[in-house]
C-alpha cells in the first residue's frame, strides 16, 4: 500500500465520503405516494421489485439484504463483548500533519473515520450491504432517483447537539463542492439534497445514476453545520473536529501517534448494528519511518497488533522471546475478500511510456520467480489480473458474452484482447532469463528504440531513463533486481526514496515515472473503477488513476457496469475490462498473498467467527485484562 490517502479502513468507508449537491428537491412525484402503501407492506429482506417503490432498513447494490429489519446484532460479533482496554496498531510508514482527511491538502491522520457517523453503515458479511445508522430507514422511489432517509431522533454529536437533516445536507454539499477531488468525483450522480423536515433528508439522484451512488450517499460522514460556521473546512488543522460516532480524537503527537477514546455516552451504542463493536476504550495508531524499527517496537509491545506484509520478517523474524513464551500469537488466515492488485504502474502521461510495446518490454525484465524464491521465501503468488482472486478476473479466451461487449471497440483494441487473457511471462528463475530479455529487446526495437553502446535510446534519441519513486524502502530489494535487468537492456533506472509529504505531492501532481500502487475493487466493482481507470480522472489532481489510463472502450464498459442489473452481468463486464487493461500493459504486476498473516500480543478476546470478508480487527475484538495480567503486558 502506498498509504497516501489514509481516510478509512475499508473500501466502503473510503468510497463513502463524497456527497453534495445544492438546490432544492421537488416534491415527490404522485406515483411515489401512490405506491407507498405497497412499499410498506413489502418485507425489506425481500429483493425490491424493479419499477416499484419500496421502503427498507438498508440498501445494497442489487437490492438483497441478508438481515431482517428486526435483527438484534451482526452475526459475526459477540453482542455481550466487554468494553475497556486499549488496541494499538501501526499506522504505516508515512506521517500526518492534519486531522482534516477530506481535502487534498496535507497528510491526513489514520483512523479519522472512527469519529464520524453516517446515514448507514456496512456489514462485512455481505458484498455491498448497508444498514441503518443515523437513518433508521429509507424510502426509494419507483424510478430509483429519489431517496428519503428518516433520521433517528436520538442521534447526537459529541457536544450533545442533535443531528438534523440540515447537517446531513450541509455535509453532502460541503464534500461535493470543497472535498478531495476523488471524493467529489465519486458523487457526480448526486443531483440535489434537501431537508424535508428536521428528521427527513430527501436526496435526488440524476436519472441513469450508477447503482452504487445511493450507497455512496448513505455512507458519507455527517458534519455539524454549526461547527463549520466557525471552522474553515478547506484548511489543514490539528484541532480535533466535532464528530458523532463511537470514538473521538484523544491524545496525539503529530507524526508519532494518534489515539481515539471511546465515547461513554455515545448515542448509538445500543443499536443492533453497533452491538458487540467498538469495544476498546482506546484505539491508537503508531507511526514509524522505518520497517525494522517498527518490528522491534512490536516485539517490545509498543503496539499490539500487526498484519505482516514482509515475507522476510514473517519467515525469519518471529523467533523472539515473547513469541516463544506464548505472549505473542501468529495466525495465517485465508482471505475470502478479493486481494486486489499491486504493481509498478507506468505513468503514460510521459512520452517514453506512450508506446505499449515499450511498456510490455519492461515487464519482461522483472523475474518474479527468482524474486519470490530469493527474497520472499515462496510465500507469494504472481498477480495477473486487475481483479485478482475474484470472479471478475479474465481467464482463457473471451466468452461469447465478453466478445459481444468487446467487438464494438475492435478497431480501437490490440488483438491480444480477443485472444487468451494476457498474463505476465514466467521466467526460468535465474534472475536473468536471457530468453525474456531478448524478447524485451525485440519489443523495444520494434517501438523504435536503438542501442548506443550500453545506452538504450528512445525513438526521439534521448537516453531511456526511469525513476522508481517510493517513500519507504520495503520494495528496494525487489526493485533492485528489476533494475539490474533493465540496465542490461540499456535503461538507466534507479529507485528514489523521498519523505512521505514529498511523495504525496509528487503523486498528486503526477510527477513520477513509476510508482507502486495497490487497490482492491472488492466483490462489487463500481464507482471505484471510474476513479482508477476512467478518462475523467486521468488528469485530476490527487486521482488514483496513477497510470493515466484514458481509453474510450474502458469508459464505455465502466458506464455499463455502473447501471448493470445483475451480478452475473457485472462479472462479464469486469472480465472484459480486465482483458483490455491487461493487453495495454499499463503496469508490471507484482504479487499477492491469499492469506492474512496476523501477529498480536495475547491480550484479546474474539467472537466465535470472523466476518466473511474481513478479519474484524479492531471493530469486533475486545481487551482481556486477565490475559494481559497473565503475560505481564503493561501499557507503554
Amino acid at each position: 500500500m502506498t498509504g497516501r490517502f489514509p481516510l478509512f479502513s475499508t473500501r466502503r468507508q473510503a468510497l463513502g465520503l463524497a456527497l453534495g449537491g445544492l438546490g432544492g428537491l421537488a416534491m415527490p412525484p404522485a406515483f411515489f405516494f401512490a405506491k407507498r402503501a405497497k412499499a410498506q407492506e413489502q418485507k425489506p429482506t425481500e429483493k425490491p421489485v424493479e419499477g416499484e417503490a419500496y421502503e427498507a432498513h438498508g440498501l445494497s447494490i442489487f437490492g438483497d439484504l441478508a438481515l431482517p429489519p428486526d435483527f438484534k446484532h451482526l452475526p459475526y460479533v459477540n453482542p455481550d463483548a466487554p468494553k475497556g482496554g486499549i488496541f494499538i496498531e501501526q499506522a504505516g510508514f508515512n506521517t500526518f500533519n492534519t486531522l482534516n482527511v477530506f481535502i487534498l491538502k496535507g497528510d491526513g491522520a489514520a483512523g479519522m473515520g472512527l469519529i464520524f457517523d453516517s446515514l448507514m453503515t456496512g456489514s462485512n458479511d455481505e458484498p455491498d450491504a448497508l444498514y441503518g445508522l443515523v437513518a433508521h430507514k429509507v424510502e426509494v422511489s419507483a424510478d430509483r432517483t429519489l431517496y428519503r432517509f428518516f433520521l433517528r431522533k436520538e442521534a447526537r454529536f459529541h457536544d450533545g447537539s442533535k443531528i438534523k437533516a440540515s447537517d446531513v445536507v450541509f455535509s453532502l454539499n460541503l464534500i461535493k463542492t470543497k472535498g478531495h477531488p476523488v471524493l467529489r468525483q465519486g458523487l457526480r450522480d448526486l443531483e440535489s439534497a434537501e431537508a424535508e423536515a428536521e428528521d427527513i433528508v430527501r436526496v435526488r439522484m440524476r436519472p441513469g445514476h450508477s447503482r452504487e451512488s445511493p450507497l455512496t450517499v448513505a455512507s458519507q460522514p455527517i458534519f455539524s453545520q454549526a461547527y463549520y460556521t466557525t471552522h474553515n473546512f478547506e484548511e489543514t488543522t490539528l484541532e480535533p473536529p466535532l464528530g458523532s460516532a463511537a470514538y473521538k480524537v484523544g491524545p496525539f503527537e503529530q507524526g508519532r501517534y494518534i489515539s481515539f477514546t471511546r465515547v461513554e455516552n455515545y448515542w448509538g451504542k445500543d443499536l443492533p448494528i453497533n452491538r458487540g463493536r467498538s469495544n476498546f476504550d482506546v484505539v491508537r495508531y503508531e507511526y514509524f519511518n522505518d520497517r525494522k524499527v517498527a518490528f522491534e517496537a512490536f516485539k517490545a509491545g509498543v503496539f499490539t497488533y500487526r498484519e505482516e506484509y514482509t515475507s522476510l520478517i514473517w519467515a525469519t523474524g518471529y523467533d523472539f522471546a515473547a513469541l516463544k513464551e506464548g505472549k505473542v500469537k501468529r495466525e495465517t488466515v485465508p482471505d475470502a475478500y478479493p486481494r486486489g492488485t499491486q504493481g509498478w504502474f507506468l505513468n503514460t502521461r510521459r512520452t517514453k511510456f506512450k508506446d505499449a510495446r515499450i511498456r510490455r518490454a519492461l515487464g519482461y525484465a522483472f523475474d518474479f520467480e527468482w524474486t519470490d524464491a530469493n527474497i520472499m521465501y515462496n510465500l507469494y503468488k504472481r498477480t495477473v489480473s486487475y481483479f485478482q482472486n475474484s470472479p471478475m478476473a479474465a481467464e482463457g479466451l473471451p466468452s461469447a458474452e465478453e466478445r459481444a461487449l468487446l467487438t464494438p471497440f475492435e478497431d480501437q483494441l490490440p488483438p491480444e484482447v480477443f485472444g487468451e487473457a494476457v498474463v505476465p511471462p514466467v521466467s526460468d528463475g535465474s534472475g536473468q532469463d536471457r530468453k525474456l530479455l531478448r524478447e524485451a529487446s525485440e519489443q523495444l526495437r520494434q517501438a523504435g528504440c536503438t542501442r548506443k553502446g550500453n545506452t538504450l535510446l528512445l525513438p526521439d534519441g534521448k537516453p531511456f531513463e526511469i525513476e522508481f519513486l517510493g517513500f519507504e524502502t520495503s520494495f528496494q530489494p525487489h526493485t533492485a533486481a528489476f533494475i539490474k535487468n533493465l540496465k542490461l537492456l540499456g535503461i538507466d533506472a534507479d529507485y528514489r526514496v523521498v519523505d512521505a509529504a514529498q511523495y504525496k505531492r509528487r503523486v498528486d501532481e503526477f510527477d513520477y515515472d513509476i510508482v507502486t500502487e495497490r487497490f482492491s475493487f472488492g466483490l462489487t466493482p463500481g464507482e471505484d473503477m471510474r476513479l482508477i481507470f476512467g478518462s475523467e480522472t486521468a488528469n485530476l489532481s490527487g486521482s488514483r488513476n496513477v497510470a493515466g489510463i484514458a481509453l474510450p472502450s474502458v469508459d464505455a464498459l465502466i458506464a455499463k457496469a455502473l447501471v448493470v442489473d445483475t451480478r452475473e452481468n457485472l462479472t462479464t463486464i469486469c472480465r472484459a475490462i480486465d482483458r483490455i487493461l491487461r493487453a495495454h500493459y499499463f503496469w508490471v504486476p507484482m504479487w499477492n498473498n491469499p492469506n492474512h498473516l496476523l501477529a498480536f500480543w495475547d491480550l484479546f478476546g474474539r467472537p466465535e467467527r470472523m466476518p466473511h470478508y474481513d478479519v474484524g480487527v479492531p471493530s469486533t475484538w475486545w481487551f482481556d485484562p486477565q490475559k494481559a495480567q497473565r503475560i505481564g503486558w503493561r501499557k507503554p
